[in-house]
């Protein structure tokens, strides 16, 4: 089973910016567990950004294209180096992508990214993929990591897609605002009124929200891929998904239609 797991930077960091290290330890642990079992896995990682506010002591996520860029520049380092260290400890060996859409997007570069994933995997080793902040402009940027994500999920013919968030998944309304907002546990074609239920942006240090995440969905499920949105306050939960409980939103791929 090959599974792509997207984690966000309100899970691995604190509102401070600096990482939460308890919740980064479990997930490191659970995500070596599941190597060990058998299943290959890539992380697809925010939180560069967010953990170089922290590090900048900066007060808020900055808007200016150079100060981003060097507080991914940084935050990048502490991100890698807390990887490296965690997984180490678990007889895991890390690598880092960096990438822009063109390497996605243009298919002489999409097929060396795709080479370089398959022959790491093949060493066991997990490969911990985010978007390069330093050198991305508009013109060449995915975004949000979520679209990174199910890019990457559909380019490495990934089973399953795991966004793990700071909500459970996708609810009716948004449970912020209205107390009979429901979670919705499957999703089995993303409809337009689905797509409405996207609502607005993330958190103060991170760029997605429901609206990228819904069309992650689209991207992933289109190629062939399952997709959960699970709260990743509690790694854990990677166990239960992997013993197909239900966790979260589970958005169906398109081929499961025609089983």
């Amino acid at each position: 089973m090959r599974v792509v797991v997207k984690v966000g930077t309100s899970t691995l960091t604190h509102p401070t910016g600096c990482v939460n290290i308890r919740r980064t330890e479990r997930l490191c642990k659970v995500i070596s567990d599941m190597m060990n079992a058998g299943v290959e896995v890539i992380l697809v990682s925010s939180g560069a950004v967010g953990m170089g506010v922290g590090k900048l002591h900066l007060k808020e996520r900055p808007t200016e294209l150079a100060l981003k860029q060097a507080a991914a520049a940084v935050g990048q380092c502490e991100l890698m180096y807390s990887y490296d260290r965690l997984f180490s400890s678990y007889n895991r060996t890390v690598a880092q992508l960096l990438l822009t859409a063109p390497d996605l997007y243009e298919e002489s570069r999409f097929v060396k990214f795709e080479n370089t994933v398959e022959r790491l995997l093949s060493l066991c080793v997990l490969p911990i993929i985010n978007e390069n902040d330093t050198v991305s402009t508009a013109e060449i940027e995915f975004g949000d990591n979520d679209t990174l994500a199910a890019e990457v999920a559909a380019h490495v013919r990934a089973d399953l897609l795991v966004i793990l968030s700071d909500i459970d998944g996708l609810y009716s309304a948004d449970p912020r605002k209205d107390e009979n907002a429901h979670l919705i546990p499957e999703v089995r074609e993303i409809t337009s009124e689905i797509l409405a239920l996207g609502g607005g942006g993330g958190t103060a240090l991170s760029t997605g929200g429901m609206a990228t995440k819904l069309r992650a969905a689209e991207i992933v499920t289109a190629a062939g891929c399952d997709m959960i949105i699970a709260n990743g306050s509690d790694p854990l939960c990677l166990y239960d998904i992997l013993d197909g409980k239900a966790v979260g939103t589970r958005f169906y791929a398109k081929r499961r239609k025609e089983d």
